[in-house]
């Protein structure tokens, strides 16, 4: 995959050549459930949505036992690509990419209804089989999550796909007629037949779910995202954003048959859920509660990573495909919010410099954040100083980045927040704190403290800090400052570089062209 500081530098680098600014790409998705427009501000690693709209069309409900597509919601579905063509030529779409899935492919009417659809968008239509969408669902798990090691499971309306993924290693998916609706269908509506009929169809999936075990499984899909969103609500989880949310099998195991045998009204924060969907949530349930019993997986991760990420994924170069994308969007952070961007590159080399010198091992995983953590140092200097800690927070917190789970989101707020705030533990936000977990909390107080210098002796502009270096030697850290820089030592620089010491558990001092002060 490369190092992750060639990844930065080809996620961000002031002497890369300009290039004219690409224009938008968006995806339609008709789905079993909805059908979709996401629109994004070009094609790149880590790309941003601008557009997000669905309508919950329900194109698969009764497929499986009438055979066809319900006049309704093909004009439903209609109605809506008609309204997508005008938006994605309302935001100057360079391309569109237009899938069908599981309910267009299984109806008998399904190729008059894409006809009309084609029609009513203006753009070709691409009809994925089960195996394609498997596909480009573990390629979406591979764009939004850095180094992946389990299996996808990608559920919708009308089916669910399972594939092994295995770093950027894509394995044989299987597609099965088990998405909700689908369910909903075949079952008349009863939870235990439901059930019943998942554990026959698993048995095909058996080659996915014995490599499972001790591993992650990667849920993919509406239903399983609002189920999160419920779980989340059931114990007062802090953070909403739904990518990289991960969850323990005996706590899911618990919380899913809540939602098998409770009135779905009575759920904590169903409100969030749109009533289209509130039905098929026990179907959901279902599957993902066989899937944790047969696979034992180590734990389940939400990935708001799917089919469309993979298509966008997949048209990228290879040297783009290997950009860690955490590390792209912190780049892009950087390059929008920072008084100097280069300053934030400078950071991690300097960083860089003083974590070598440090006893004790960084892991890699750790280094990236890192590095991701100096290119977002500056994103709060637009607010007011009484501010800075809870404006980084908010901004870094809820960001629509990938490549990152909840504890490293964690970790880059902490970070942030704590070069404003100061060091000491009771100052850190304590929700962070414990979603960080000890390691990564003494972790961001180590970057916290390592901004906390640098800016008082940069200013937040590039071309200081190569001037300063800073390292752990006999014993102690010391910022070496050139003789002509000596006003900037200062007794509020020097109390900086000792609260630095203080975290490492070593003296500090500083340096001043060859004598120690």
């Amino acid at each position: 995959m490369g190092s992750p500081r060639a990844n930065l530098t080809l996620a961000h680098s002031a002497d890369r050549p300009s290039r004219d600014p690409q224009p938008p790409v968006a995806i339609i998705d008709i789905g079993s459930n909805s059908v979709r427009l996401v629109a994004y501000d070009g094609l790149s690693r880590a790309p941003t949505p601008l557009y997000n709209e669905k309508v919950l069309c329900g194109l698969g409900r009764n497929v499986l036992t009438t055979g066809r597509l319900n006049e309704d919601a093909v004009n439903r579905a209609l109605t809506a690509l008609g309204r997508f063509r005008v938006l994605c030529e309302t935001m100057r779409v360079g391309r569109v990419f237009v899938l069908a899935t599981a309910a267009a492919r299984d109806a008998e009417n399904g190729p008059d209804f894409l006809r009309a659809a084609e029609a009513a968008c203006g753009q070709e239509i691409q009809l994925l089989s089960g195996r394609r969408e498997a596909e480009l669902s573990a390629m979406g798990v591979i764009s939004g999550f850095h180094a992946p090691n389990g299996v996808v499971g990608d559920m919708g309306g009308g089916s669910l796909e399972l594939v092994d993924v295995r770093g950027t290693v894509v394995g044989q998916g299987v597609t099965m007629p088990l998405g909700g609706l689908a369910l909903q269908d075949l079952s008349g509506g009863s939870i235990k037949k439901a059930a019943k009929i998942v554990r026959e169809h698993m048995r095909k999936a058996e080659p996915q779910l014995e490599t499972l075990r001790g591993r992650t499984f990667y849920a993919v899909g509406g239903t399983w995202r609002a189920l999160a969103r419920l779980h989340q609500a059931a114990r007062g989880y802090p953070v909403h954003v739904m990518h990289g949310y991960a969850v323990e099998p005996t706590d899911e195991m618990s919380f899913l048959q809540i939602v098998e045998e409770t009135d779905v009204a009575m759920l904590q924060d169903v409100d969030a859920i749109s009533e289209a969907r509130r039905p098929l949530l026990a179907y959901g349930a279902v599957v993902l509660e066989e899937i944790i019993r047969v696979g034992r997986p180590r734990e389940i991760a939400i990935s708001a990573s799917g089919v469309r990420e993979g298509l966008l994924f997949e048209q990228l170069d290879r040297d783009s495909r290997l950009i860690d994308p955490l590390l792209a969007s912190a780049a892009e952070f950087n390059a929008l919010r920072a008084r100097s961007p280069r300053h934030g590159e400078e950071l991690v080399a300097w960083t860089d410099r003083f974590v070598a010198t440090l006893d004790g091992p960084e892991t890699a995983d750790e280094r990236r954040l890192r590095h991701a953590g100096c290119l977002l140092s500056d994103v709060g200097w637009r607010a007011h100083p009484d501010y800075r800690d809870e404006q980084s927070i908010a901004a870094i917190q809820n960001a629509a980045f990938v490549g990152v789970d909840h504890p490293g989101r964690a970790y880059l707020a902490l970070s942030v927040s704590l070069r404003h705030s100061g060091l000491a533990p009771e100052k850190a936000n304590p929700i962070l704190r414990s979603i960080a977990g000890p390691r990564l909390f003494e972790r961001a107080r180590l970057l916290g403290a390592l901004l906390r210098v640098a800016f008082p002796i940069s200013a937040g502009m590039d071309g200081a800090l190569s001037r300063a270096p800073l390292l752990v030697e006999e014993g102690r850290v010391t910022l070496r400052i050139p003789q002509d820089w000596a006003a900037l030592a200062s007794d509020r620089l020097l109390n900086r570089v000792r609260g630095l010491g203080r975290v490492v558990g070593l003296d500090g001092r500083i340096e001043i062209g060859g004598t120690a002060g």
